[in-house]
């Protein structure tokens, strides 16, 4: 039975295949920009001129980056049996949604969506180990 477990935030996602007795681990990552608002041209006077920030540009293509990113996971996952999501920030249950709407076949075969912080690539090892040992 081939498990997988994802770590992901928005800069990269560490895939762990446990398949036979072996774990694989893959890393992805994304070229999601970061997004930084500058508001204010140094005048710091009532009234002073100011920049306008067009959020709703910025956050589109960080859309449009983000379905390009769980695109390429997707890809590696396809054949896995069983699915478990980590991550630290909204992006893993983002992915959890996007699994969901448009790859139902998928999202049948999640067994968590999990918080969990920074980890270095062994750690996820052990926590995707651990989660499929004690479910």
């Amino acid at each position: 039975m081939k498990k997988t477990g994802i770590w992901l935030d928005k800069n990269k996602a560490l895939i762990v295949t446990l398949q036979n007795e072996k774990e694989i681990l893959n890393t992805i990552t994304s070229n999601i920009e970061h997004f930084r608002p500058h508001g204010g041209s140094g005048s710091r006077q009532k009234g002073g001129p100011q920049d306008v920030v067009q959020d709703g540009k910025y956050l589109e293509r960080e859309k449009h980056q983000l379905k390009e990113y769980f695109k390429e996971i997707i890809s590696e996952i396809k054949d896995t049996e069983a699915l478990v999501i980590f991550g630290p920030a909204g992006t893993n249950e983002k992915l959890g949604k996007e699994l969901q709407h448009n790859h139902s076949d998928l999202s049948t075969k999640i067994k968590g969506i999990r918080k969990a912080d920074s980890m270095t690539s062994n750690q996820v090892k052990a926590l995707v180990k651990d989660f499929f040992t004690s479910n």
